[in-house]
C-alpha cells in the first residue's frame, strides 16, 4: 500500500465556534474550499453526527480526483472530529480545534493509504509530487475558510 501520513496546522482569526461550524458541516466545503468538487451525505448518523457517511470527491492540483466515503468515528464539540475513509484513499482523519485567546488553531491529522492501482504504482516515484499535492489541497482550504470566516464575521450596518 501507499501510506501517507499528512499533520496540517492552521491558524485562523476567528472564534473556535465559528470555525468548528464551517469543518464540521463539510457539506457546505464545496462553498469555500475549492478542492472539494462535491460532498454528498449518505447516512446522516446520530443527534452527535457519529455514523455518519460522506462521499467526498476531491481534485488538487494534479489533473486526478479521488472519492472516497469518510464515516464519523467520534464528534467532541467544538474541539475534536475523527473519520474513517474508504474508497480509492481509506485510513482515518482526525480534526483537533483549540481556542487560542479570540482566534483558533486548528490541526488535521491524515493517516491515509491510496487504493487506485495508478497511485500506488507511482507512489515511489511520485511520492513528493503526491504530497506537495495534499499541500496545495489544504492550503486552497485555509485561504477559503479565511475568506468565509471573514464574509460572515462583518456585520452589515442596520439602517
Amino acid at each position: 500500500m501507499a501510506g501517507y501520513r499528512f499533520v496540517t496546522t492552521w491558524r485562523l482569526e476567528a472564534p473556535i465556534t465559528a470555525v468548528w461550524d464551517e469543518i464540521f458541516a463539510s457539506e457546505r466545503w464545496p462553498e469555500w474550499w475549492p478542492s472539494v468538487l462535491s460532498v454528498v451525505v449518505l447516512r446522516t448518523g446520530d443527534d452527535n453526527g457519529i455514523g455518519a457517511v460522506r462521499r467526498y470527491t476531491w481534485r488538487g492540483a494534479l489533473p486526478y480526483k479521488v472519492t472516497f466515503d469518510m464515516t464519523t468515528t467520534a464528534v467532541e464539540r467544538p474541539v475534536r472530529l475523527e473519520g474513517s475513509a474508504a474508497g480509492e484513499l481509506s485510513g482515518r482523519g482526525c480534526w483537533t480545534l483549540a481556542d487560542a485567546g479570540g482566534a483558533t488553531s486548528v490541526c488535521y491529522d491524515w493517516q491515509v493509504d491510496a487504493n487506485k492501482l495508478w497511485m500506488r504504482v507511482a507512489s515511489p516515484l511520485a511520492r513528493r509530487l503526491f504530497e506537495w499535492n495534499h499541500d496545495v489541497v489544504m492550503d486552497r482550504g485555509l485561504e477559503g475558510l479565511r475568506t468565509r470566516l471573514n464574509h460572515y464575521g462583518k456585520r452589515r450596518p442596520a439602517f
